[in-house]
């Protein structure tokens, strides 16, 4: 036996081999230029270490021009995407993946597009019947007018909530509840976006659905969020204390059936593909609205989609090799 000890070895480090050469490779493109390139990095650095565990042959690069002469020298067999916000979660990175016919994970061009702008997402949820909270689409020339702020406050009601139409991780996003302080938040939110929305203020609990599919979209479970904060804003999404998620949500069946439905329309009407991330708030007489779709949602060590996968029994890593599987299939 111990003549055949070599063999073995060579057998099984063989196997090894045959094994890791037979996985795709694949690119984890992150950071970027978005304001959210911290998250970014933190989300591909996670992903990548989860490939590697994996046993895929994992790179990452940092999203830039030469990411780009760099993508086309080296041709993966798939893009996951860790990019978030502008010029990576809105569409362009993908229109640039489909030209070059290189697989990546998550939502395609379209999809991407309608989802990362705020406005585009509200007049579709208007038109098919989503419940969406009230709304006002604000240009810059909208504010020449002396008597806007006061028509606006009159139409919104107050509080009103101000966003940046084209920014994620709530940045560019403020809760106003006095006249006073309506137009320095739009002005605020103007820095970041071309359009910015003013929405009516759901008082309620705020709750987001991970869905992960194609066609046929598994919702993994509810969670519903608490912050240190007003809201969930930036510092408290990816500050370790500003946060809680809870996990089952506290909230009723018939909430909870509600929501579920909701979420797989709203991510067929989005042509979702992948995972998603759809973003409620349930008023206090159970009434829930839709906030916004997150095609790329944070693959953070605080991030909710891992949370929820975890509560539906799925490890991290299970979860990377998910999405790798369903983009592939796309």
């Amino acid at each position: 036996m111990q003549t055949l000890e070599p063999t073995v070895r060579l057998f099984f480090i063989m196997e090894e081999v045959v094994e890791i050469l037979s996985k795709e490779r694949i690119l984890v493109l992150m950071g970027g230029t978005s304001a959210e390139r911290e998250v970014s990095l933190r989300s591909g650095k996670a992903v990548l270490s989860a490939l590697l565990t994996l046993g895929y042959p994992a790179y990452a690069l940092d999203y830039n021009h030469s990411a780009i002469d760099q993508i086309l020298i080296d041709k993966p067999d798939l893009v996951f995407l860790a990019l978030h916000g502008q010029n990576g979660e809105d569409g362009t990175v993908q229109g640039l993946l489909d030209s070059l016919d290189i697989a990546y994970t998550g939502s395609g061009l379209t999809s991407s597009v309608l989802c990362m702008d705020k406005v585009l997402s509200k007049k579709l949820f208007k038109y098919e019947g989503i419940p969406t909270a009230g709304y006002k689409i604000l240009k810059k020339k909208d504010l020449i007018d002396s008597d806007a702020i006061h028509t606006l406050k009159e139409e919104i009601g107050l509080p009103m909530v101000i966003k940046a139409a084209t920014q994620g991780s709530s940045i560019g996003t403020y809760i106003v509840r006095n006249e006073e302080d309506i137009l320095s938040a739009i002005n605020n939110a103007f820095l970041y976006s071309h359009e910015v929305l003013a929405e009516e203020f759901i008082d309620g609990k705020e709750l987001t659905v991970a869905l992960l599919g194609n066609e046929q979209p598994e919702v993994l479970p509810i969670i519903e969020i608490t912050s240190q904060n007003e809201f969930y804003d930036y510092e408290s999404k990816y500050t370790q204390g500003m946060f809680e998620h809870i996990i089952p949500a506290r909230i009723d069946r018939i909430s909870e059936e509600n929501i579920i439905n909701i979420s797989k329309q709203v991510y067929e009407l989005m042509n979702c593909k992948g995972f998603a991330r759809i973003d409620f708030m349930l008023d206090k007489n159970g009434y829930p609205y839709v906030l916004e779709v997150n095609t790329i949602p944070g693959m953070t060590e605080l991030s909710l989609v891992p949370d929820a996968a975890r509560a539906a029994g799925m490890s991290f890593e299970e979860l990377v090799e998910r999405i790798v599987r369903l983009a592939l299939k796309k």
